[in-house]
């Protein structure tokens, strides 16, 4: 019995020494700070504001998941109300882009200044669609415009704390109403001064949702640099906007038959024009100012 005892007491401290102790599943990190006096962090901790802090921020990604969802259930709302409503041959016509066409929409947007002929191009008596014709109208580029608005609103709130479901669903549709008051109160300018252009709603409507491209970029240069950044990309988006309209109005908007009317018709086709050019800063600024803090 003696040596069974022993036995089993040097088999027990052989399997002492053969179990070590299980690693930790963490690392203790409660004295991170204490190799600084004072428990103070080491120099150098606190880095600048970056691109990466942006999309670092807990809060941010939350507000950006946030009104990625929104958007896309407003995205299925609309499609869905158009398919009930308007004639998808129509609407089809609208979305004809490729690559190519957009890239060359969005520098066109962003510097218009250089672009010499702004007449829609025709075949047949039917204009070519936007993939063959730079300045043929479309709603492809407002509309991925919009929810890319709406998603850089949801981070820029959820960087400055103050951001809540509530908020950005009234951001998001604060710049869908604007743009359908815009549109309405162009078809009514056109109607008073008599203009006769082959022009819909849906021309209006892309024409008025190009300015969401102006949009982004004044408020994600005010993320990078301040509020400076955003007022000089505010002004640069603004007067290149102003520009576009101008331009594609007098061609697109009013028409070759409509210069050759009556003095005031024709004074009432300038005041329109102008006027929808005007007023895309003011959206603009409006829509944005509070984004940018």
């Amino acid at each position: 019995m003696a040596y069974h005892s022993g036995y089993g007491a040097h088999g027990s401290k052989h399997r002492a020494r053969a179990a070590p102790d299980p690693p930790p599943l963490f690392d203790d990190t409660s004295g991170g700070y204490s190799s600084q006096p004072g428990g103070y962090p080491a120099p150098g901790a606190d880095v600048a504001f970056s691109v990466n802090h942006l999309l670092g921020d807990p809060m941010a990604n939350v507000a950006m998941a946030y009104g990625s969802s929104i958007a896309s259930h407003g995205k299925d709302m609309v499609h869905k109300e158009l398919h009930r409503f308007v004639s998808v041959n129509k609407l089809k016509y609208f979305f004809a882009v490729d690559t190519a066409y957009v890239a060359k929409k969005l520098g066109l947007l962003v510097f218009p200044y250089t672009h010499q002929n702004w007449e829609v191009q025709y075949s047949r008596d039917v204009p070519l669609p936007p993939r063959q014709d730079l300045n043929a109208p479309d709603l492809y580029i407002p509309t991925m415009a919009f929810i890319t608005y709406v998603l850089l609103a949801g981070m820029a709130l959820g960087i400055q704390k103050r951001f809540s479901p509530e908020v950005l669903g009234l951001c998001a549709s604060t710049a869908l109403v604007w743009v359908v008051m815009e549109v309405l109160a162009l078809l009514l300018g056109l109607y008073l001064a008599t203009v006769r252009s082959d022009l819909s709603t849906f021309h209006l409507l892309a024409y008025s949702g190009y300015k969401y491209v102006g949009m982004i970029l004044s408020v994600l240069t005010g993320l990078l640099f301040g509020s400076d950044g955003y007022y000089v990309a505010l002004a640069w988006t603004s007067s290149a906007l102003m520009y576009f309209i101008v331009r594609s109005f007098r061609t697109a908007a009013l028409g070759p038959d409509s210069m050759g009317g009556p003095v005031p018709r024709q004074r009432l086709q300038l005041y329109l024009t102008l006027g929808a050019a005007a007023f895309q800063p003011l959206i603009i600024y409006w829509l944005t100012f509070h984004l940018v803090r």
